[in-house]
């Protein structure tokens, strides 16, 4: 990952009190170099390659950066995962933190998340809308027999994965499409699903389809913000951090102009005022 160290978090088999015991080898790297060590949900992984070196440059402090489910970094955090800064994918499990003690001073929320149906480009599907653009329509065409499987985040530990929950219920399909979906255990590993073939549709974020090769390989409709509940992406220094300025730096770095610059060019909104 050009300059930043990288790795893909999950606990499909691990407990978190085992996770926290043996901290991927990421986090040991970084404690030996003295990085700022990140925990950053799944929906980060192509922004924050262009977030690492810009604050790098420009306070000369190196990150880290560990990519996985907000739930389960939230587990791990709890069972005491040694990392500087959290970057959830949304404010509860930040807030949650901060109640239980664990968080220093409040969260920041740092960007708006948008959700969105993501097909490959040789799917025959025929969309409600025009390709990137915004659901015009239903979604009753996922109802149909050329949808056998469609894969979703897993909504108990991954906030996308809820906001696809909530978008097919607005829409009235989630009933009927509850045989057809498959579960990623975070947005990285559910856009997988898509890209492999092993899923007919994803619901994913904007910031994974609209970069890489996910944008090569398929096409996209943003579903209507009013459609799930808003995606407030909040991320917090923590208590047990011995980095904590450098820490608070990183988090005022992502809401400050350069760093919202960087944050709306991969498809994420600006945090409400």
């Amino acid at each position: 990952m050009s300059a930043l160290s990288r790795t893909l978090v999950t606990l499909l088999f691990l407990g978190a009190g085992a996770a926290a015991q043996n901290a991927p080898r990421a986090q040991q790297k970084a404690q030996e170099n003295g990085d700022l060590k990140v925990a950053a949900a799944a929906d980060l992984t192509y922004v924050i390659d262009k977030l690492g070196p810009a604050f790098e440059k420009t306070t000369g402090v190196h990150i880290t950066v560990s990519l996985g489910s907000s739930g389960n970094f939230f587990a791990q955090i709890q069972n005491g995962a040694p990392f500087d800064v959290f970057l959830s994918a949304d404010k509860s499990y930040p807030e949650k933190l901060e109640q239980a003690g664990k968080a220093e001073g409040s969260p920041a929320v740092y960007a708006r998340g948008r959700l969105v149906i993501w097909v490959p480009n040789n799917s025959s599907l025929q969309l409600p809308s025009k390709s990137n653009q915004t659901l015009d329509g239903n979604l009753d065409v996922l109802t149909g027999p050329a949808v056998h499987k469609i894969a979703i985040a897993n909504p108990e530990h991954a906030p996308y994965g809820r906001a696809a929950v909530a978008a097919l219920t607005h829409f009235g399909v989630y009933d009927q499409l509850k045989p057809k979906i498959v579960l990623g255990e975070n947005i990285s590993q559910t856009a997988q699903f898509g890209q492999s073939g092993n899923a007919d549709v994803t619901l994913i974020s904007l910031s994974l389809a609209a970069s890489g090769s996910l944008q090569r390989d398929g096409r996209w409709l943003l579903l209507p913000e009013d459609s799930y509940p808003p995606i407030e992406q909040a991320g917090v220094v923590l208590k047990s951090s011995q980095n904590k300025a450098q820490a608070k730096q990183f988090l005022e770095f992502l809401t400050s102009p350069q760093g919202q610059a960087i944050m709306h060019d991969f498809g994420f909104g600006a945090p409400a005022k």
